[in-house]
């Protein structure tokens, strides 16, 4: 009994973790109860939106169509599987961050639905970094497990910037979460790097220590801005991690 039992959970968990970060649709309603008890399994959640990703540039690959084509459609699937959710956070903080003078203003920007300069330049420059690097990997013929690998990694820090740093506003999704412990962190994080080292082998742990720099610059960063993190905060370190994962995958797998 006590095994269904956590085997219910941890499937608890992951719909949680699919609920919260992708726009796939589920059958009946996802049971927030848990809140940031559940944030070890969001790293796992990322695979979906990859896997979706994945399928269409292999399709596409199949079909003789180009590698940068290919790359394109994978990232409009997987941006759309998240609702461009990470995407908007990193605009939001870009423009946040260098658009405002006190942490009230900059929150005042990054709550706002309107995109700025700072917004558009960051969303371009990762844009470009991930098509590029995609397409490097899909022309080699070995894109599905850094892909996937990157997916994890990349969503592990925001479950340890929720647990080391706290919400910079009363409200928004950060905040009606909750706060995850250390425990979730640890255990998301070597369950993200399990998952990526037997995709990519050993070029996962330098990889993961990229994420981590990533995001644990951006969370500093954070910190001196507006005095702790937010949804989009993490939506872009999420972002930031991702790339320099990816990077760091195709240096090690080239």
């Amino acid at each position: 009994m006590a095994g269904r039992d956590i085997l219910s959970q941890i499937l608890a968990d992951l719909r949680l973790g699919i609920g919260l970060f992708t726009r796939l649709p589920l059958a009946g309603e996802v049971d927030m109860q848990r809140g940031a008890s559940s944030a070890w399994a969001w790293p796992l959640a990322g695979l979906l939106p990859a896997v979706i990703g994945l399928i269409a540039i292999s399709v596409s690959v199949w079909l003789g169509l180009s590698a940068g084509f290919s790359a394109a459609l994978g990232m409009a699937l997987m941006i759309m599987g998240t609702g461009a959710m990470h995407e908007d956070g990193l605009a939001d903080t870009a423009d946040g961050f260098w658009g405002g003078w006190d942490p009230a203003r900059r929150l005042e920007i990054m709550k706002d639905s309107r995109i700025g300069t700072y917004g558009v330049i960051a969303l371009l420059l990762t844009l470009l970094a991930r098509w590029s690097i995609l397409s490097s990997l899909i022309a080699a013929g070995t894109v599905w497990g850094p892909l996937l690998a990157a997916s994890v990694l990349s969503r592990a820090p925001m479950v340890g910037l929720m647990a080391l740093m706290s919400p910079a506003r009363p409200d928004g999704l950060s905040r009606a979460v909750g706060r995850p412990d250390l425990r979730a962190f640890g255990i998301g994080g070597g369950v993200a790097l399990v998952v990526a080292m037997a995709l990519t082998g050993w070029a996962a742990l330098p990889a993961s220590v990229a994420a981590l720099i990533a995001a644990g610059l951006l969370g500093k960063l954070a910190q001196s801005k507006i005095g702790g993190q937010t949804g989009d905060v993490l939506g872009a370190a999420q972002q930031l991690a991702e790339v320099s994962v990816l990077a760091v995958l195709a240096a090690y797998l080239f």
